[in-house]
């Protein structure tokens, strides 16, 4: 058998799961998003009128505005925080290989188990949180501060703030890339640095940041596009889209409480196809910055 084939063969099943489970729905989504289709009747096609109906929707307008705060503050923090522990755990020390396994083991936990979890850790009443941050308070009522703890659960910005502190336990994939791409750069530029007596932070700038700039990029988009998915399951088991009106309802619950409830397919698939646009346009004007951050070190 010649390698070309054996290529092939290997290749197939990836092939197939591609084209099944990615290429097939997303032309079905495609073509839904321009028609009337609610499972029962057969599907009608309506041209642009899903789209005029999502411009003027309130509600999908608070879930894209909700959507786009989310990624531009959690995709930052949750790139920090993985290069952080990338850069604290590359080095050989005692006991790093369980700190290395903690950071990672909350990625493997299935969405619907994290999400229960954190419903418990967040009960405003009994969750640990509140009972850590009421220690040693003036009252069972206020935190060591003076204030009333966060109502993770009823209050808008602290449900908000809840489903923002959830995505930052589940970095597990980015510390792992983040960890093996640090363990991967030559050893002799930070020799060199030693001998001319540089700063860490000038070692940081210098040497490894401009380096790892190619791996981060390439996380940076993956983590853009994860975390306007990511919502999904949070809002849905912790939050339940509230507390009113709608202040955790995002893109990807309101296409599911559309398609699911509502069975309004097409209307779904419109504005499914509007994130995917959108989240197109926001890596490509991500990719257009980094470009231009990296030419800076060339000079």
């Amino acid at each position: 058998m010649s390698e070309r084939r054996q290529v092939v063969l290997m290749l197939t099943p990836y092939l197939f799961g591609l084209v099944a489970l990615v290429a097939a729905p997303a032309l079905v989504t495609f073509g839904l998003a321009f028609t009337e289709y609610d499972l029962i009747r057969p599907p009608e096609l309506n041209g642009f009128d899903n789209f005029r109906e999502l411009l003027d929707d309130e509600i999908f307008g608070i879930a894209l505005k909700n959507s786009l705060v989310f990624a531009a503050i959690a995709v930052p923090l949750r790139l920090v925080g993985a290069l952080g522990l990338a850069l604290l755990l590359h080095r050989r020390i005692t006991g790093v290989g369980a700190y290395r396994s903690s950071a990672a083991l909350p990625t493997v936990i299935p969405d619907i188990a994290y999400g229960l979890v954190w419903l418990w850790l967040f009960n405003p009443l009994y969750g640990p949180i509140n009972v850590l941050l009421r220690w040693q308070g003036d009252s069972s009522t206020t935190t060591a501060w003076g204030v009333q703890p966060p109502q993770w659960l009823t209050h808008p910005n602290d449900a908000r703030a809840a489903i923002i502190i959830m995505s930052l336990f589940t970095i597990g994939e980015g510390f792992v890339i983040l960890l093996v791409t640090r363990q991967g750069l030559p050893s002799e530029l930070y020799e060199l640095a030693a001998l001319e007596d540089a700063t860490a932070w000038g070692v940081f700038r210098r040497i490894t940041l401009p380096l790892m700039a190619p791996i981060l990029l390439l996380l940076l988009a993956r983590d853009t596009i994860y975390s306007l998915q990511w919502t999904f399951v949070p809002a849905l088991v912790v939050t339940e889209g509230g507390p009113p009106e709608f202040s955790t309802t995002y893109v990807p619950l309101f296409v599911y409480r559309n398609a699911f409830e509502f069975l309004r397919y097409g209307y779904a698939a419109a504005a499914t196809l509007l994130m995917f646009a959108l989240t197109a346009l926001i890596v490509w004007l991500q990719w257009r910055i980094v470009r231009r951050w990296r030419k800076g070190f060339a000079i």
